[in-house]
């Protein structure tokens, strides 16, 4: 710590008060914790649970444990875990520490990655944690507050929320996918591979379990994903219109007899060891869960179907036909706002600037991007006090395209949660030399965005 932020820390600053220990609510108490301004980081559980949160933890994965790929050359995902990086991340570091096998993304065992977060944000001297539901709107003394309060954001939050900007927060549901006990999988049908075999050791190449389908078993499993009965929504939960990027399987069943083999079914990049000449007609894939390799998810199979239809119709996947699962698949509502609308540059309420938002509650899709914009919230709101001006990320970086997104990159009528991705980053100028391939233009990208972010870096470290 320099010693301005000593003398800052010993002058009884008045702290940040962050409203959700999720990722975006921990990264950012982390990250305005390191530039010196004390936290206060209000976390209603155990007090008042939620619908998909099983523990107290801090950071706690509730959906899939992967945070998708680790390319940092030619993946914006993988771009975005680059910045965070280099910015210092609390969650890239637990993430490092809970890693799984997983070819060529990265996956974390999500118990340790909790705890992990858990335990760095308890130990930090700058950071108090505060157990308890801060029931409508921060108490006005509150001069600076993130709300980081995710798509789970209690009522009395959210209905205060909408009070304030008069406009209504907009939603959608989010599914989570079924978790098998390896133990149950039959692996005289399955086997270990990742797709393309990507992956630098043998681990990474091997960390995905695949279950094979014949045109026959594909067409029986999808017409009981269209014939299995779905929960029923209750009445503040109907007419809320999914997020694209994270479909029941039912629904992208009912789009298309084909969808699936297309999506998170499709059969490329793999070569059956049972049957090396036979090419499956769709496959499905389970990806480790946890470090012990004892529990995997069921890769893209969000669904909402009733528990005993679902252990049915997975019970068809070959090699899922005895299996048994620690956790069966679910759904509840998420919300976000419409923060082209209501969010300023620096992911302040207009209506209430001492209120900045952070995470999925903005419009972010996913659990990294959801934590670079806690980070990045925690660096404004941590300027801000230190009587700093801190421009926003350059446009062309992960971070700068994310922030561009959710304050006015999108059309306020049409705003959509969004994952990181080279569409909302402007165009490169094309390089010399002529046409390049897919590979080359994608890494004009990320090189133009990591100068940029070190520049960006610079000025918030000085």
């Amino acid at each position: 710590m320099s010693s301005r932020e000593e003398s800052v820390k010993e002058g009884g600053m008045e702290p940040i008060h962050i409203i959700g220990g999720g990722m975006a609510g921990s990264e950012a108490a982390w990250a305005a914790a390191e530039a010196g301004v004390p936290v206060i980081l209000h976390e209603m559980r155990p007090l008042r649970g939620t619908e998909a949160h099983r523990t107290e933890g801090l950071a706690e994965l509730v959906c899939s444990n992967s945070f998708r790929s680790d390319d940092d050359e030619s993946n914006a995902v993988g771009l975005l875990h680059w910045e965070m990086r280099a910015a210092g991340s609390l969650v890239m570091a637990a993430a490092a520490e809970a890693k799984l096998p997983a070819g060529g993304a990265l996956a974390v065992d999500r118990d340790r990655f909790s705890a992990e977060v858990t335990v760095r944000i308890g130990a930090h001297p700058l950071i108090q944690v505060e157990r308890g539901e801060v029931a409508g709107l921060p108490p006005e003394d509150w001069s600076s507050v993130i709300v980081a309060t995710g798509p789970l954001t209690s009522p009395a939050l959210a209905e205060a929320i909408r009070s304030l900007t008069g406009e209504e927060s907009l939603a959608f549901f989010d599914a989570i996918a079924p978790i098998v006990y390896a133990d149950s999988v039959n692996m005289e049908k399955a086997w270990f591979q990742s797709r393309y075999d990507k992956g630098e050791s043998e681990a990474e190449r091997t960390a995905y379990l695949n279950c094979p389908m014949n045109r026959e078993e594909y067409d029986r499993f999808i017409d009981a994903l269209l014939a299995a009965p779905v929960s029923e929504f209750r009445e503040w939960e109907k007419d809320t219109p999914y997020f694209e990027g994270c479909l029941p399987i039912e629904v992208m069943a009912a789009r298309g007899r084909e969808t699936l083999r297309h999506g998170p079914m499709k059969p490329v990049g793999l070569t059956n060891p049972h049957a090396p000449g036979v090419k499956a007609h769709a496959v499905v894939q389970l990806r480790r869960d946890n470090a012990l390799g004892t529990l995997f998810n069921i890769v893209g199979f969000q669904t909402k179907m009733k528990y005993a239809a679902q252990a049915d119709a997975l019970a068809l996947i070959p090699g899922l036909e005895g299996a048994r699962f620690a956790r069966l698949g679910g759904i509840h509502r998420n919300t976000f706002l419409n923060s082209p609308r209501v969010l300023d540059g620096e992911m302040r309420l207009r209506a209430a600037p001492r209120l900045r938002f952070a995470g999925q509650i903005t419009g972010v899709e996913g659990y990294v991007e959801s934590a670079a914009m806690g980070g990045l919230a925690g660096r404004l709101a941590a300027a801000e006090r230190l009587g700093r001006t801190l421009p926003p990320p350059p446009p062309e970086t992960a971070h700068g395209a994310l922030l561009a997104h959710i304050t006015g990159g999108a059309e306020a009528e049409t705003f959509q949660p969004m994952n990181v991705n080279f569409g909302l980053f402007p165009p490169p100028e094309a390089a010399p030399g002529g046409r390049r391939g897919k590979a080359s233009r994608k890494s004009l990208y990320t090189t133009r965005a990591k100068e940029a972010f070190k520049r960006w870096n610079c000025v918030f470290a000085n």
